[in-house]
């Protein structure tokens, strides 16, 4: 049994079941003659092995592209694990609604369990991608790396296909805002890295450790700290690299305008309908829903479907403030030409309520009101909940209203605070790094 187990022939006979099973349930979005191609590549890799493991020259020079390419995105990712969680909780709040109401309901309060550690799981992802790059490129333990790689990279195709395909998720946080990818672009990546990654499974005789062992595990030590010690430093502080359109140095005025060439984006409102007979969904555009056969059809939602992207469009298009009264304030905000301090804290029941930091809010913002300096804080939170938070902490602080995707997008802290002049960032600081109002009026008010 052994024997027939390890035979060419049984690895020819699960490579096409599973090939034949990915074909049938491969959903309509994705053409079938493109799936045919990447998987009979998949399967002449995976069954000519031992023929290709003599290209020795095509083995490394996959070790290189994957091992490089992880090391990439892992630090990329690692420079903001925060930005990168709140991917991840879009991905699960996303699997969350598509199970509830079908069969799969029971595993939705596994998504919502899932979201709520998203965090620590962004920077396990983030250390795992980098420790692996690493692992390959130096041939520590290359068997397990290899399928801890086609482990991850088949978790990976999966979120950025189910993106792509049901258009639920626009960008798949792979490099973060360093280069923002589209889903399909995306999943493209992912095939061209699973394809790789076979070919290493293939030839995986060929890949030695490149120096002697003891300084192979060196290696290893010294890529295993840095993969576990930088995410927590920028969770701990704020992305050593930033690429966002809120950076320290930029005018936010400025990243709203519209440049000459700029062409808005064409959005076709469209229905999603549940044929009652064979319970498939489809969706249908204003011109052709079948809105008078309820006999076939039900309703189930409305969504909206980008047809054509914007052309140079602004880097910040949805930056709007509104006092409790819901009126827009937000020229007087950008327009302070006067230094002002804005705590951000974009959901008040997830904020950081240590003591020794509320102290600090509130003595920071006595200080800077007695020397003339504006403090606001902006939040996403509702009114009541904004009153009970003040009440509790004893903050003399005037809220603002701001979209908590856009603060989130501000600074990753909750709270965190940014040194604001005439709408241009001049500083920020996480809540762990919260300055003293003397400190800052010392290095930063000239």
């Amino acid at each position: 049994m052994k024997k027939f187990i390890a035979s060419k022939f049984f690895r020819f006979l699960w490579s096409v079941a599973i090939a034949t099973l990915l074909y049938f349930i491969c959903p309509v979005c994705f053409s079938k003659t493109t799936l045919v191609v990447i998987l009979a590549l998949l399967l002449i890799i995976v069954n000519l092995a031992e023929q290709l493991a003599k290209l020795i020259w095509l083995t490394h020079i996959s070790r290189i592209l994957v091992g490089g390419l992880f090391i990439f995105s892992g630090f990329i990712k690692a420079n903001d694990p925060v930005g990168f969680s709140y991917k991840l909780e879009e991905y699960f709040e996303v699997f969350k609604e598509a199970v509830s109401g079908g069969a799969f309901q029971f595993t939705s309060g596994l998504f919502e369990g899932i979201a709520h550690i998203s965090l620590p799981l962004s920077a396990i992802l983030c250390g795992s991608e980098i420790i692996l790059g690493a692992m390959l490129l130096i041939g520590f333990k290359p068997r397990l790396t290899l399928w801890l790689l086609f482990a991850q990279i088949g978790f990976f195709t999966f979120l950025t296909f189910y993106s792509a395909c049901f258009n639920k998720v626009t960008t798949c946080g792979c490099f973060g805002d360093f280069l923002v990818l589209k889903p399909w672009t995306s999943f493209w990546k992912d095939v061209v890295l699973l394809v790789l990654i076979t070919l290493l499974i293939a030839g995986k005789d060929n890949i030695n450790e490149l120096v002697p062992p003891l300084f192979t595990f060196s290696l290893f030590v010294l890529a295993l700290f840095f993969s576990v010690a930088f995410p927590i430093y920028t969770i701990r502080n704020l992305p050593l690299f930033d690429f966002r359109a809120y950076k320290i140095g930029n005018n936010i005025k400025e990243q709203m305008k519209q440049s000459p060439t700029y062409q808005p984006a064409v959005i076709e409102t469209g229905f999603v309908y549940e044929n009652l007979k064979t319970g498939k969904k489809e969706h249908f555009n204003l011109k052709n829903y079948p809105w008078q056969d309820t006999i076939t059809w039900k309703w189930v939602a409305t969504e909206n479907i980008i047809v054509k992207e914007a052309v140079d469009a602004p880097k910040i298009t949805d930056f709007t403030v509104t006092d409790l009264n819901g009126s827009s304030v937000t020229d007087s905000v950008l327009n302070d030409t006067n230094y002002s301090f804005w705590i951000v804290a974009y959901d008040l029941a997830k904020t950081n309520e240590n003591p020794t930091l509320i102290a600090k809010i509130n003595d920071f913002y006595k200080l800077a009101t007695q020397n003339g300096n504006k403090v606001v804080a902006l939040t996403a939170s509702g009114p009541t909940q904004i009153d009970e938070f003040k009440h509790k902490h004893n903050l003399l602080v005037d809220f603002l209203t701001v979209d908590g995707t856009v603060l989130k997008t501000m600074i990753r802290s909750n709270p965190g605070l940014m040194l604001m002049k005439n709408g241009t960032v001049i500083m920020n600081w996480h809540h762990n790094n919260f300055p003293t109002f003397s400190d800052a009026k010392q290095r930063y008010l000239k």
